[in-house]
């Protein structure tokens, strides 16, 4: 610290002045020097010091006026203040004005140069919390995790603690809550955040390929491989692999998927040999795998080997405190990816985004901030909501109004909210419908919703 530390010196006696500039130049340290406030003020704004060592009488102004100074516009440069021996009211005064440390005239070489090291190391740890505390918060809003709801609390203690460790994990929680956020944060909070995280959606690949797409392929293993294909398990490898909707991975590919959790090798889809892979597992789901697996949809021994440490992440509806702050953070998101100025919203639309239930969970909330910020129309923004909330209560009554319905807008809106709740994704809206694929895709086409 020694060699790069510069000192600023403020003492209007010429001859103290010089002596302190020489011991603290003598130890190493890099110093500039002056007799007044406004001096100082002026060599402050040139070339900002470090820590400013300063006498208490300066002419007309103090050392106590200088600190104000030092302490309104440069907050993190350390200060020590001199002060007449027996004046320990003068050092009380600037130990709760901000000054760092205080000595007492006349002071000793070494209680000097102790006192600056000591204020040193300490601007120095400052230094360090604060990168540290903006690297977390930059890599926070780079995951997206939001929130500070209990609920919120719980899911942000649980990453930190199975983060660093190579545990397979398995988020559960409805579609649009963030389980890939989670994924992406135990990711990079880890020793493997240097290496890939890929992600694969298992409910949006055909089952003829989900082998070909987990595991890959040797060129020839099947009609079309006209080259080798490599999976997502050994491009994940060194890194992270997350298994988006594991529940709709066929039976097959989750009996080679255990092979791989129990001994760490794949073999490519007509590859004779074997690969050893290094890779965290982390997979997600929607649906309650204990029913999978009691229904015989799902292997058993898998669920345990992904279930090995389980992390849910709440509805929003559980945390409609953090939807406010939630709505700031997509507003400045949004605007700041379209290169757009941050548009307010006014206290009945904000009203009315806080008390919408968000069927969609924090995608959806997303989705329809990034629209208005897009077209900047609140009246469209409230009417929308306006919609789903008379949607959602029919729908949730399940009966219909003497007056009768619109068939075809209410098929619609059905088919939209189907969309927005699991991200375009139509073998999902389809399934979560109870819609065969192609009934689906048909109904799409006739509302032109393609």
């Amino acid at each position: 610290m020694g060699e790069t530390l510069h000192i600023l010196v403020v003492e209007d006696e010429p001859q103290q002045r010089q002596l302190i500039s020489a011991m603290l130049q003598e130890a190493g340290y890099r110093t500039s020097d002056c007799g007044s406030v406004e001096e100082a003020i002026l060599l402050i704004k040139a070339d900002k010091p470090d820590l400013v060592f300063s006498d208490w009488k300066l002419g007309q102004l103090s050392g106590m006026d200088l600190l104000s100074y030092v302490r309104r516009e440069q907050g993190e440069t350390g200060f020590i203040i001199a002060t007449a021996y027996g004046t320990i009211s003068h050092a009380v005064e600037a130990i709760r004005a901000g000054a760092d440390d205080y000595l007492a005239k006349p002071f000793q070489r070494q209680a000097l140069l102790l006192a600056i090291d000591k204020v040193a190391r300490t601007q120095e740890l400052k230094r360090q919390n604060k990168a540290l505390s903006s690297a977390l918060s930059q890599q926070q809003e780079l995951v997206g995790l939001v929130g500070k709801a209990p609920c919120m609390q719980k899911v942000y203690e649980r990453i930190r603690r199975i983060s660093a460790t190579d545990v397979t994990v398995l988020i559960g929680g409805e579609s649009g809550t963030g389980k890939e956020l989670a994924a992406r944060a135990l990711h990079q909070l880890s020793d493997r955040s240097a290496r890939p995280f890929v992600a694969i959606n298992c409910g949006a690949i055909p089952e003829s390929l989900a082998e070909a797409e987990l595991f890959g392929a040797e060129k020839g293993a099947f009609t079309g491989a006209t080259s080798q294909k490599i999976g997502k398990l050994e491009m994940a490898d060194g890194g992270t692999l997350f298994l988006d909707e594991v529940a709709e991975l066929p039976l097959l590919q989750q009996t080679k998927l255990l092979r791989f959790l129990q001994e760490g090798i794949i073999s490519r889809l007509g590859q004779q040999g074997e690969l050893s892979l290094d890779v965290r597992v982390i997979a997600a789901t929607h649906r309650d795998l204990s029913a999978e697996v009691s229904a015989g949809r799902f292997r058993e021994d898998l669920f345990y080997r992904l279930n090995v440490v389980p992390l849910h992440m709440p509805a929003l509806r559980q945390r409609q405190e953090d939807i406010g702050r939630l709505i700031e953070y997509f507003l400045k998101l949004h605007a700041r990816a379209y290169s757009l100025p941050v548009p307010v919203l006014d206290k009945v639309a904000m009203k009315q985004l806080l008390d919408f239930h968000w069927p969609g969970n924090v995608r959806e909330l997303s989705n329809r901030i990034e629209r208005f910020v897009l077209l900047g129309d609140e009246q469209e923004l409230l009417q929308e909501l306006k919609q789903a909330s008379s949607a959602a209560v029919s729908g949730n009554a399940c009966c219909l109004p003497d007056s009768g319905v619109n068939w075809d807008e209410f098929e619609k809106q059905c088919l939209q909210q189907a969309m927005l709740r699991h991200d375009n994704n139509r073998t999902r809206a389809a399934r979560w419908l109870g819609m065969s694929y192609k009934a689906f895709l048909y109904r799409l086409e006739k509302h032109a919703l393609v």
